[in-house]
């Protein structure tokens, strides 16, 4: 798919393409493309990009309400919004609530077991590396980041945990697990929660029947992903 913006291409993801808006902020714009397995299993699917920016836009602005620091400042249009350029930290922030994917699998604990407490796991983002799970004191022997910013993500990772949590519980969706990406601001080096927050990053499950409204309707072909993703719209009323 060639550009649609006219500013410079930064980056391209599998899921989002990077521009540069200004020196900065940037313009992030949501792709129709969806993966799973590591870039194994690959499909094009019309108006995935608009949904995921839609969800995520609307998590973004509720977070930037309750405190939390984040990359969101506006939308641009149904598929891109502009946002704080930031100095990626090459890590993944996993927030499990509930055992679910790769969890049960590393450990054999049955899908669905609710933790007494949120999980907070790492991965060092790195595609030629397969995102391998990183502890807390590998990241700070290999200088990925300081000890102050690592205790400042795992603390924002907390909240945003109990936010989102008790905001979907209220629309009767349970918040199992999800990944964060962090960086430091461009402009004044503010440790901002970036990426998206979206089905695609996201374990959503409808607490009565468990249903799943995220990226495992397509990882386990159990449905259309429209309709899965269609639904937190609905529910969330946007």
């Amino acid at each position: 798919m060639e550009n649609e913006y006219e500013f410079e291409l930064l980056y391209e993801g599998k899921a989002k393409k990077v521009y540069k808006y200004n020196d900065y902020e940037l313009l992030i714009e949501f792709k129709d493309d969806v993966t799973a397995f590591n870039g194994v299993k690959k499909n094009n699917i019309v108006n995935k990009g608009k949904i995921n920016k839609k969800i995520s836009s609307h998590f973004f602005e509720l977070l930037n309400q309750e405190g939390m620091n984040t990359h969101y400042i506006r939308d641009y249009d149904d598929k891109a919004f502009i946002a704080k350029w930031t100095n990626l930290i090459p890590l993944e922030v996993i927030v499990r609530n509930y055992a679910a994917g790769s969890f049960c699998k590393r450990y054999g604990v049955p899908k669905g077991y609710k933790f007494d407490f949120p999980l907070v796991e790492f991965s060092l983002k790195n595609d030629e590396l397969k995102d391998p799970m990183i502890t807390k004191e590998a990241i700070l022997l290999l200088k990925i980041t300081s000890k102050e910013i690592l205790e400042d993500i795992i603390s924002i990772s907390k909240k945003v945990n109990k936010i989102l949590s008790d905001y979907l519980e209220k629309v009767g969706i349970i918040l199992v697990d999800y990944k964060l990406e962090f960086g430091l601001s461009k402009e004044n080096n503010q440790l901002l929660l970036i990426d998206e927050i979206s089905p695609d990053t996201c374990r959503f499950w409808d607490a009565k029947t468990m249903e799943s409204f995220d990226k495992d309707v397509y990882r386990e072909d159990k449905g259309d992903l429209i309709t899965a993703y269609t639904e937190i719209l609905g529910r969330l009323k946007i």
